[in-house]
């Protein structure tokens, strides 16, 4: 998931560059809400993840 968010910000990064802005942000909030949606899952796999059991 990480690896999306972080392709998606490369991508709006090279379209700003070109200067499509269209594309600029739609890849740029399509990498904040990957961000965002693996930052929620790692918290929650922090709280539900495997526990050991003595």
């Amino acid at each position: 998931m990480l690896k999306w968010s972080i392709l998606f910000l490369i991508i709006a990064i090279v379209a700003g560059v070109f200067g499509f802005f269209g594309i600029v942000e739609a890849a740029a909030t399509i990498a904040k809400v990957l961000f965002f949606l693996f930052l929620v899952l790692f918290v929650i796999s922090l709280f539900t993840g495997r526990r050991r059991t003595y």
